[in-house]
């Protein structure tokens, strides 16, 4: 009998924190979390994007309710604690502004708010241009090239190459262009330059234009070498003579060199050449 009696009060005891674990229940719904299916907020237009709103505690059923800038959006009744999906679809600017959504049950005054979210548009880059402040170098020279695309969602990432081959590690940029400096040693310094810029945006990476540098040395009053296809008088020269010849380097490369002719002395009659070499590769 005793036993009887101590097993009654126990379940008594038991139902009663029950009932007081209902009751709290009902009065402690959680903050809901508002977040994105896919994992990320960066999106593009026309894209479809899902949220995931729900309350982690609290007693079913629960309201939910996504706001747009305080404007409501959608609302969503679920029987049980699972997740309230929202989609949307990505339109406009104005899209992207910030999400939050409520939760409410029966028990619960004005309802629980969300943290909030904002998603990031992701814009395509332009082709970047490849430049440098000059096209001609003399070996042992320092040059610059310059990769810029004009438009695109920073931050955007550069690299540069020389034929097929990365010359640098990737840089990342905000507005400003991508630099490298060159140190032009020898004759396979005078490739074919390009760089490529992407940014987060999904298969977008772009290559620029090809960029190339061009030999130039200065001689100072002297005669063209018998190479030149042509042999003016060097003694009375017209105001500008241009000159050509190709010099074999190896099987698949040859320098076309280009020398210019101009008086410099009227009473001795002297000229000086200017010649320009490139390198021209043959399949």
């Amino acid at each position: 009998m005793l036993f009887l009696m101590i097993l009654l009060f126990a379940y008594l005891q038991m139902s009663q924190q029950i009932q007081k674990t209902m009751v709290n229940s009902k009065e402690m719904l959680s903050n809901p979390r508002l977040k994105p299916v896919q994992g990320t907020l960066n999106v593009v237009m026309n894209q479809n994007v899902t949220l995931s709103c729900n309350s982690d505690s609290g007693s079913p059923p629960v309201r939910y309710t996504l706001f747009k800038h305080n404007q409501k959006v959608s609302t969503l009744n679920r029987p049980d604690l699972t997740p309230s999906l929202f989609n949307l679809t990505i339109n406009s600017a104005s899209d992207l502004g910030e999400y939050k959504c409520k939760a409410e049950n029966n028990n619960t005054s004005g309802g629980k708010y969300s943290n909030s979210l904002s998603f990031t548009l992701l814009e395509p880059i332009s082709k970047p241009v490849l430049s440098s402040p000059t096209s001609q170098a003399k070996k042992g020279q320092n040059v610059t090239l310059s990769c810029l695309s004009e438009n695109g969602s920073l931050p955007i990432t550069y690299i540069f190459f020389k034929g097929i081959q990365s010359i640098s590690s990737q840089v990342m940029m905000q507005k400003e262009a991508a630099e490298i400096v060159l140190f032009i040693n020898s004759s396979s310094d005078f490739g074919t330059y390009k760089c490529r810029a992407e940014n987060g945006f999904r298969r977008n990476a772009k290559y620029s234009n090809a960029f190339n540098f061009t030999l130039a040395e200065k001689f100072k009053c002297t005669r063209p070498s018998t190479g030149f296809t042509s042999t003016p008088n060097v003694e009375e020269p017209e105001d500008e003579v241009i000159y050509s010849e190709i010099v074999p380097v190896k099987p698949e490369e040859e320098y076309v060199n280009f020398s210019v002719l101009r008086r410099e002395d009227e009473k001795d009659k002297r000229v000086c050449a200017t010649v320009y070499s490139s390198v021209l590769s043959r399949d």
